[in-house]
């Protein structure tokens, strides 16, 4: 059975695509998303197999949705009303690229691509998708979304709870708590140097040792982050390896 999530800002459309679907044995419609935050919501919370993306949506489009997704990630199905995103679409692995009005006769097309990839070595795919960190993040500022490459990234910090992304340019709030980004972050990359923080290594300015064995980092914006004990000496073997 294959396990889909529907995300379009607008009901009709919804709608109409549930119809569709309803007439496949084997598929299984989980749940459904009005914009782009709220599929990131449903997505790590359903883990459907299947997305169909919308792709202009208010605040988070679908293309931001479809970048910022973690591996092992849903097979993505776009479905849009304008051609001219297909390149993009494709250059991010969706399976296929649907224009609205969708027919019966392109969604079994697509449907037919989707079982092919699920019955490939599924195993030894995933394993190697989740092996690779992410490349690119989804911050939030306001009510704009932005892609944060991964090189642009100086730290990530807990503040009252919440995560804030520091860039070199600006900092953005982020749904994902510390522990889940360290679980996913290349560690050549990045280092968690305490329970508030994690550090992009390359951003690191200096380092200096503090009374009762901390330390505290300058990164390159000139911010500075206390470093716990013992967190200390192996960000300086890292640093220095």
């Amino acid at each position: 059975m294959i396990r889909a999530l529907l995300v379009d800002d607008e009901q009709p459309a919804r709608d109409r695509l549930r119809r569709l679907l309803d007439e496949v044995a084997d598929v299984e419609i989980a749940g459904e998303a009005e914009d782009g935050e709220r599929a990131m919501e449903e997505i790590a919370r359903l883990a459907p197999d299947l997305v169909f993306l919308d792709i202009q949506m208010p605040g988070c489009t679908g293309m931001e949705v479809a970048a910022s997704l973690p591996s092992p990630r849903p097979h993505i199905i776009f479905c849009t009303a304008f051609d001219q995103y297909a390149v993009d679409a494709f250059e991010l692995s969706a399976v296929d690229y649907l224009l609205k009005p969708v027919n019966r006769a392109r969604l079994g097309q697509a449907l037919e691509r989707v079982r092919g990839g699920l019955k490939s070595d599924e195993a030894i795919e995933k394993a190697t998708l989740a092996a690779a960190p992410p490349a690119r993040f989804l911050a939030r500022r306001g009510s704009a979304y932005r892609v944060v490459p991964a090189r642009e990234v100086l730290c990530f910090v807990s503040e009252d709870g919440v995560t804030k992304l520091y860039a070199t340019d600006q900092h953005y709030w982020m749904s994902p708590t510390l522990n889940d980004l360290e679980a996913r972050l290349d560690p050549r990359q990045f280092f968690r140097i305490s329970r508030a923080a994690i550090v992009n290594l390359d951003s690191v300015r200096e380092v200096a040792p503090t009374a009762g064995g901390h330390g505290e980092v300058t990164l390159k914006d000139g911010s500075k982050h206390e470093v716990s004990r013992r967190r200390f000496k192996e960000l300086t073997e890292k640093l220095g390896g």
